[in-house]
């Protein structure tokens, strides 16, 4: 928008565009969806073109594409997980948060993930809107979840689910959680579900955040609240069978997982032994240490949601996997004149839509400074996607245009309309590819 001449082609891995707003986003927050509008009239733009299918470090490398284009921005995002790294936690029934939001997103490496949903306790380690999203998933009422755009598969396993509490587990105290009040706030509101907090973790904080900021002295009230009302205060959902709600969830504070512990017979997840930790210092910078003091949750699922990590893409490209991120300055690669990276890969996994939109404007701002600084060499004609076609073409890939989504997107549309739901998502690449022709 800021610069009348530029010409920008996006390329993308999978054939259908949009990322972590299709792929990350709760299926039942659609209203978070809607910047794939603003997404869409800039893919439709006759100066701005889309090529999906495309994986860059394999099917094009970046230096191809420096020789190809005047700038190259990298906003490939964080596409791997942080691990745990204690014993026990390859055995079957744990999961990572990626994992388990890309099998009821349809994410396509995910569609086979098969959680085993069996057992009635389910942990989830983490504090953030991640974890809250998966407790929130795990323990929502089927026919809330039925008009979203869900998977299909995801949505039989869930109608089959023996999970009925949901315990989210923090190294830190109730200061230091890192989900919003929205989020919480729909969690404490879901129908059906109690939230079980202890009294005794929130009694001595109505003076700690007194000066607090605002979204967090807001937050911290919420839970307080919560904490402290007293059964019967909230009004109970009663069942057909009369009984009360049998859906539950709670935080678990200053508790730091040690090992999964296996069944008996070796095969599967039986729960988790945590140490107790104590906070030295205060507020976001507090510090979780061990105390020593150790406890076991039993648990048939234990999903770890402690954070997402990004990942070298091409051996050209400069990167610092203590940090995963691309070292760089306002967006500017190191050393790397004419690269650019915006987002999760440029500072780190953290933040919501909105925060990875101004950053994007920023790195964006940069390019625009270095085109006009004379930074960027504009002497050589660069022929963008016409020298990457002959490229791609040599390696048997074929490009999936905008208007190719759009035929998948209609075929999606009209699978969901069917079943009453606002798309079903194709989790197979194949299949979508099958659509269009390729």
């Amino acid at each position: 928008q800021h610069h009348g001449g530029a010409l920008v082609d996006i390329y993308e891995k999978l054939p259908v565009p949009f990322g972590l707003v299709r792929f990350g986003v709760a299926p039942d927050h659609p209203e978070v969806k809607n910047v794939i509008n603003t997404f869409t009239q800039t893919a439709r733009s006759e100066r701005c073109a889309y090529y999906g299918n495309v994986t860059v470090g394999r099917d094009v490398t970046v230096p191809e594409l420096q020789q190809a284009y005047h700038a190259v921005v990298l906003s490939y995002g964080a596409e791997d997980n942080r691990v745990l790294g204690i014993p026990g936690e390859n055995l079957p029934g744990v999961y990572s948060a990626r994992a388990f939001v890309g099998w009821y997103n349809g994410l396509p490496e995910n569609r086979d993930l098969k959680p085993d949903l069996s057992c009635e306790t389910a942990l989830i380690l983490g504090h953030g809107n991640v974890a809250l999203d998966i407790a929130r998933i795990l323990l929502s009422p089927l026919q809330l979840l039925r008009k979203t755009d869900i998977t299909d598969s995801s949505l039989a396993a869930l109608a089959c689910s023996k999970v009925k509490r949901v315990w989210l587990v923090g190294r830190r105290g109730p200061l230091q959680v890192a989900f919003t009040i929205k989020e919480l706030r729909e969690m404490i509101n879901l129908p059906g579900t109690r939230a079980v907090l202890d009294p005794a973790d929130f009694t001595s904080l109505e003076n700690a955040v007194k000066d607090a900021p605002r979204p967090r002295k807001r937050l911290t009230e919420l839970m307080i609240k919560t904490a402290l009302e007293k059964p019967g205060e909230k009004p109970v959902e009663v069942h057909s069978a009369g009984a009360a709600a049998p859906r539950e969830w709670g935080l678990k504070f200053q508790r730091s997982p040690q090992e999964v512990l296996p069944s008996a017979d070796g095969k599967r997840a039986r729960g988790v032994r945590l140490t107790l930790t104590r906070l030295e210092g205060s507020g976001d910078s507090a510090k979780a240490i061990p105390t020593g003091d150790v406890e076991e949750l039993e648990c048939g699922l234990v999903v770890s949601s402690i954070g997402y990590r990004s990942v070298p893409l091409d051996p050209a490209v400069p990167f610092d996997s203590q940090r995963g991120i691309i070292p760089n300055s306002s967006g500017r690669v190191e050393g790397v004149p004419g690269l650019y990276c915006s987002g999760w890969v440029k500072r780190g996994p953290t933040g919501v839509i909105i925060t990875t939109m101004n950053d994007s404007f920023d790195t964006a701002q940069s390019v625009l400074e270095d085109l006009q600084g004379g930074v960027l060499d504009m002497s050589p004609s660069r022929e963008g996607f016409g020298a990457v076609e002959s490229i791609l073409h040599s390696r048997g890939v074929r490009p999936v245009s905008f208007s190719d989504w759009e035929k998948i997107d209609a075929a999606e549309v009209a699978r969901g309309k069917a079943a009453g739901k606002p798309r079903e998502k194709i989790v197979d690449p194949v299949e979508m590819l099958r659509i269009i022709g390729h």
